[in-house]
């Protein structure tokens, strides 16, 4: 009972991270008409958090091993709930992307010590269900303020939201101390504040290494094609959707994703190992895509990419534990998916809208069948480099 409360108490955490992005992506148009001389700079006010991501995803993955992952998590929730104060002052837009690039801090801190702490406190057999659990925190955080946001608005505007998305993590920061282990005592023995220091060569070689290595960055590497057409899709997929069944298809597909990955991903950990999940979920959602490109009429059928999609989610963060077996890897292991992720989202949508200016909808057939095929190349290679590596030994 005890694990489950961390369990909730870590994933709770991460929707108030989720909520970084969401509180901002989610009501973009009330966040236009705060800043209505931003024109398309209002763009930053999202990407900003995600550019941090990029520049420090695995930085955050050394730095979290060394401070330790309770107080990580406290600081960070700490930071983001004053973040979100004063931007709930509503400065000036430079003021603002500033403290959005100060907020991705938070974010990446978050993302990197709560997946690692959450595998580092369940056993084997409970794992693969709270790693599906986590994998979920994104997409649900997304729902909630598609549901509550326009509320909030109504009752204050975006300052409401900001010191709502505040007061959380507040509130998040204060039951954490009470509710998580020890850094020192947790159950693989002494993790934290390892002796070697972090020196401008020390980062670049661990980068190096981590990247090199087929456990250390292969669910990153494959959650960067997840990551690069979600965005992408969520964005450009509506236009090319039935206009009927468009704002129902686009509330509800969402939801499926999630609904996925919470029972049939689920399920699918409990029989096989996470890897397989994942190649799997590449192929189910290139096979949609094809499907999607001979019958893109019924209403049904983009269901299926996103039921796809679940699989991905689950996978890729239950295969982080699972291939990587010293919690130092496992942080950094998180620090490769939180950086590709991140560059996944930059990136994503500017190419999506390049190809479907100039092809129309085989543009995102194209970039679409493309990103999963590779996504599921990638970590077919780095299979078989592990088991190389495993028979060398």
């Amino acid at each position: 009972m005890i694990t489950w409360i961390r369990v909730i108490a870590l994933f709770v955490t991460g929707l108030g991270a989720a909520a970084q992005f969401g509180k901002v992506s989610v009501l973009f148009p009330a966040w236009e008409a705060a800043y209505p001389q931003a024109g398309a700079a209002a763009g930053f006010l999202v990407s900003m958090v995600s550019l941090m991501g990029v520049l420090l995803g695995l930085l955050a993955g050394m730095v979290v091993t060394r401070v330790g992952f309770r107080r990580t998590l406290i600081g960070a929730a700490l930071l983001g709930a004053a973040i979100s104060a004063l931007q709930a002052l509503m400065p000036p837009l430079p003021v603002m992307l500033g403290l959005r690039a100060v907020e991705g801090l938070s974010h990446l801190a978050i993302v990197v010590a709560a997946p690692t702490l959450m595998a580092e406190i369940t056993g084997d057999r409970l794992r693969p269900v709270a790693m599906t659990l986590w994998s979920s925190y994104f997409g649900l955080t997304f729902a909630i303020y598609a549901l509550i946001g326009p509320w909030l608005l109504s009752l204050g505007g975006v300052p409401a939201v900001l010191l709502s998305h505040g007061g959380f993590l507040l509130m998040m920061a204060l039951a954490l101390p009470f509710l998580l282990p020890d850094d020192r005592k947790l159950p693989d023995g002494e993790v934290a504040h390892p002796a070697e220091p972090l020196t401008p060569g020390v980062i670049a070689r661990r980068h190096g290494t981590a990247y090199a290595s087929p456990f250390i960055a292969a669910p990153g590497v494959g959650w960067f094609f997840y990551a690069f057409c979600f965005v992408a899709l969520m964005t450009v997929l509506p236009g090319y959707l039935p206009e009927a069944s468009r704002e129902m298809q686009m509330t509800v597909l969402p939801l499926v994703g999630i609904a996925s990955s919470l029972t049939l991903g689920a399920l699918a950990l409990k029989l096989i190992r996470a890897v397989p999940v994942v190649i799997f979920g590449f192929a189910l959602a290139a096979l949609s895509i094809v499907l999607l490109a001979l019958a893109p009429g019924p209403v049904w059928m983009p269901g299926l990419l996103f039921i796809a999609m679940g699989f991905m989610q689950s996978g890729s963060f239950a295969a982080v534990p699972q291939i990587n077996l010293d919690p130092a890897d496992r942080a950094l292991s998180n620090g490769v998916l939180a950086q590709m992720g991140n560059l996944g989202n930059l990136t994503g949508t500017p190419v999506l809208l390049a190809l479907t200016g100039a092809m129309g909808f085989p543009g995102l057939v194209f970039f679409a069948l493309t990103s999963y095929l590779l996504g599921m190349t990638v970590h077919l290679v780095a299979a078989r480099m592990r088991a190389g590596r495993v028979l060398g030994a």
